[in-house]
């Protein structure tokens, strides 16, 4: 394997692959922070140079983080389909991504499953904003739970009702604004300030009954830890869909409370009790950096180490799965282009791996962004076909105190596009009168039209 290249009459020579990949990488904060990262320009185009003549069986056989250290690379390499493998081993990287460009999705879609995440990540490395955006909006990724996901032409949104004590009046009247704005087709899931049983049975069953109440089709979720959702379901709470938090190493996940094992056991739960029709039914979320903020990354860039947690996701087949992209702060990603490059690495990953992928494009007030930058993102990846984004009250979270993407953000961005709301979910505004031919009618923003609940 040749791991150094001639640039302006000067060598580079790098001593591994991990570092290859990591020098590659477009300039983020955190690789900077982990001292992994390029030292100027220069550096970097010589690190792209050398991992596009690097084959993908290269790239399989020296994962980040080894094989018998760590439970996700078992997971991830375990995992690849050998004969979708063998069609492209022997691709170099640079190949790989001509393929990316120029075949249709639903041949890249084949090709998935023998993919490992580091072939995923450095295939993202080689790639532009655009190149990102057009590969990605080619592959169609949907996903079932009691609705579907991820069709062509359709934009869906998780209405995220958060509240700083999780008072349940509250809750319910942000759950009815963000349905007459016509968002909550992807899921209607709380981030809770309380974990405890009791709370997260009660919001649960609350929004199974406003669900059941007005003949909503959409997916409830409360976004507590797996163990404590795990005891709701045992004790008959409904739950559509089960979340948690992963990351792409058994380190970092361990800093979350989880291991594959308990994954696998939710999994399990959830497919025998859990209370939509499905087959899809976990939702995970992820973010570059939270490797690094645990002490996790092995060395490895926060890229490559999003891209395993697509690798590890797919092995549970999840309705969502949303990049929390601008979520940890500028430690990791410093600025705006870094947060919109994040976004659209991330997303494509996810694609590609198989992943139906949303982006919570969100930035925290000690960032370099602002909502402008927010919503230049939501339309690049609205262009490249992500399944769904947040819809939150004036885009300002109140409980988890970070900027996100308002219920006035959907409704645009599908009144640009021509986008939709998941069918089934559509039909029943339309019955509701909150949508007429698709498009939002005088009684957006109403919530007052569920006065009865």
């Amino acid at each position: 394997m040749q791991l150094k290249t001639k640039l302006f009459d000067k060598i580079y020579q790098f001593k591994d692959l991990k570092e290859v990949l990591a020098k590659a990488n477009e300039e983020k904060s955190g690789d900077n922070l982990a001292g992994i990262s390029a030292s100027n320009t220069a550096e970097r185009i010589a690190a792209k140079v050398v991992l596009s003549e690097i084959t993908l069986e290269e790239l399989y056989n020296q994962p980040v983080v080894p094989y018998d250290e760590d439970e996700v690379t078992r997971i991830i390499q375990d995992s690849i389909d050998t004969a979708a493998y063998h069609q492209i081993k022997n691709k170099t990287v640079g190949e790989f991504r001509e393929m990316v460009l120029s075949l249709p999705g639903s041949e890249l879609k084949n090709l998935a499953a023998g993919l490992t995440s580091e072939m995923v990540a450095a295939t993202a490395k080689l790639m532009s904003n655009l190149d990102l955006i057009y590969g990605a909006q080619k592959i169609e990724v949907p996903a079932t739970c009691n609705t579907t996901i991820g069709k062509t032409g359709t934009l869906a949104s998780r209405l995220q009702p958060n509240h700083p004590t999780d008072d349940l009046e509250g809750v319910m009247a942000s759950v009815q604004e963000g349905i007459s704005y016509g968002v909550g087709d992807a899921v209607i899931g709380l981030n809770p300030v309380d974990d405890s049983l009791d709370n997260v049975v009660r919001i649960l069953t609350s929004f199974k009954d406003f669900m059941n109440h007005w003949r909503i089709p959409t997916q409830n979720c409360v976004l507590a830890h797996i163990t404590t959702q795990m005891k709701a379901i045992e004790k008959g709470a409904p739950a559509d869909l089960m979340f948690q938090s992963i990351a792409g190493s058994q380190k970092s996940n361990a800093a979350f409370g989880i291991t594959v094992g308990l994954l696998d056991e939710g999994y399990d739960l959830m497919q025998r009790c859990g209370s939509s029709s499905g087959p899809n039914r976990m939702y995970f979320e992820t973010g570059q950096g939270s490797e690094l903020s645990s002490e996790g990354h092995h060395g490895a860039d926060q890229v490559t180490m999003e891209a395993r947690c697509y690798g590890l996701a797919r092995r549970y087949h999840p309705f969502l799965l949303n990049t929390v992209v601008g979520f940890i702060g500028p430690e990791y990603l410093y600025d705006a282009k870094q947060v919109i490059r994040a976004g659209l690495e991330d997303h494509f990953m996810g694609k590609l791996t198989g992943i139906p992928m949303g982006v919570d494009a969100c930035y925290t007030n000690h960032m370099k962004a602002d909502q402008n930058d927010i919503e230049n993102l939501l339309v690049l990846l609205t262009a490249a076909n992500c399944n769904y984004f947040m819809g939150i009250p004036v885009a300002d979270d109140v409980m988890l105190m970070y900027q996100s993407t308002s219920f006035h953000d959907i409704a645009t961005l599908r009144e640009i596009t021509g986008k939709q709301p998941i069918q089934e979910f559509a039909a029943r505004l339309e019955e509701l009168g909150i949508l007429h031919q698709g498009k939002l009618t005088g009684r957006a923003g109403d919530p007052s039209i569920f006065a009865a609940c």
